[in-house]
């Protein structure tokens, strides 16, 4: 008897020798979307830390919640209609089948403003993967992976090329599980007033579709924490040094040698506020409930010392009990899959744009430092970026 279709994970294809298929068999909805692109909701599980997009899809229509994974990408098999899926948390594999419904999506009207209807494409391709797959730390009731790494038929450019707007997206992750931020797709979503000026960064694509950014240095309250500089380096951006960036895991992990050097150093520059034992994940913990304004700035140093990526204090601690703060950094062990990982807690109320035509990053400021944030969004409304304040 045929699993029920409920019972399997959906993963969004990353499978070039499918790019035909795609587009050979999508049927056009009637309504041609604003080439400013689409939106989908975005949620945090309180529970595991990790984002949540729900799309529209099956026929009937329902609500899909998935799991985000910038670095999602199954591999290729012997047979052409089947795919290897991994889970990405766990990296238990299994073979599964290609498979085609209907995908609807929020259609934005206006530049960074308004909502429009939801507009269909009837044929959109999914790996269709056992349910045991889904075993691990999902957040609760999520029904599969939702892949936006870079290959031909991933999420954001299966829709880019069904639509003809550019490859590009942009994540606004919320720091509030009561309330959604979105990810933007073909459009920058938000304007200059809302976002600040972004800085901009490379793109390094590595193996797996992963998408990689340049860290030279890393500096804490302005002063350069000392490590060897070939400690940065990742064989995966052949050699450029590199961080990747992953929604799939909650805070961002350092490389065992950069993590000891980098705590210890952030622990001598903020020697004012208590230290207490250490509570897991984290290896830095203070007795306090820390003001995020009294937490030293912490810069990733890009490809040069004026493009900086800074981590402000709601993004760099996390209160890990009552009256006890942590470092929201974790140990990544001595053979990592980068040296450093940049997980979600720090892209939290940040605005980050990957633009896959020009292969750059771009970067806002904390959206706190323009009095908004990625939980400002309403979809129930026509008008769904709340105006600052």
């Amino acid at each position: 008897m045929a699993t029920p279709i409920f019972n399997f994970v959906f993963t969004f294809l990353t499978l070039s020798n499918l790019v035909l298929l795609s587009q050979s068999q999508v049927t056009r909805a009637p309504f041609k979307p604003n080439p400013n692109g689409l939106v989908l909701p975005v949620f945090k599980d309180s529970a595991t830390g990790l984002h949540i997009a729900n799309v529209t899809k099956r026929t009937p229509q329902q609500s899909v919640p998935l799991l985000i994974d910038l670095n999602g990408r199954p591999g290729c098999h012997n047979n052409t209609c089947a795919v290897t899926t991994t889970n990405p948390l766990t990296s238990q594999t299994a073979i599964s089948e290609v498979s085609q419904d209907s995908l609807s999506v929020q259609s934005i009207t206006q530049f960074g403003s308004n909502a429009g209807p939801l507009i269909t494409v009837r044929y959109f391709l999914f790996a269709c993967s056992p349910s045991s797959l889904l075993q691990g730390p999902f957040p609760k009731n999520v029904q599969g992976v939702a892949g936006f790494g870079h290959d031909s038929v991933s999420l954001p450019i299966q829709l880019a090329s069904h639509f003809g707007f550019p490859r590009q997206f942009a994540l606004c992750l919320p720091s509030s599980s009561q309330k959604n931020g979105a990810i933007f797709l073909g459009t920058s979503g938000l304007n200059g007033t809302q976002t600040g000026n972004l800085t901009y960064t490379p793109i390094i694509i590595g193996s797996q579709g992963e998408y990689f950014i340049p860290v030279r240095s890393i500096r804490v309250n302005n002063k350069p924490v000392p490590l060897n500089r070939s400690s940065l380096t990742s064989t995966r951006t052949r050699n450029f040094g590199g961080a990747m960036i992953s929604t799939t895991a909650p805070y961002t992990a350092l490389e065992r040698n950069i993590f000891t050097a980098f705590t210890q150093f952030f622990a001598n520059q903020f020697s004012s506020v208590s230290r207490v034992t250490p509570i897991s994940p984290f290896g830095l913990c203070f007795n306090s409930n820390l003001s995020s304004t009294n937490v030293p700035n912490i810069d990733f140093v890009m490809q040069n010392k004026n493009v900086t990526w800074t981590i402000v204090g709601t993004n760099s601690v996390v209160e890990a009990r009552p009256g006890v703060s942590c470092l929201a950094f974790v140990d990544g062990g001595q053979n990592p899959k980068a040296p450093i990982v940049i997980g979600g807690h720090q892209l939290e109320d940040n605005f980050v744009q990957f633009d896959l035509v020009t292969s750059r990053l771009g970067l806002s400021p904390s959206l706190l430092s323009h009095n908004t944030s990625c939980s400002t969004f309403n979809f129930t409304s026509t008008s769904f970026v709340k105006e600052m304040e």
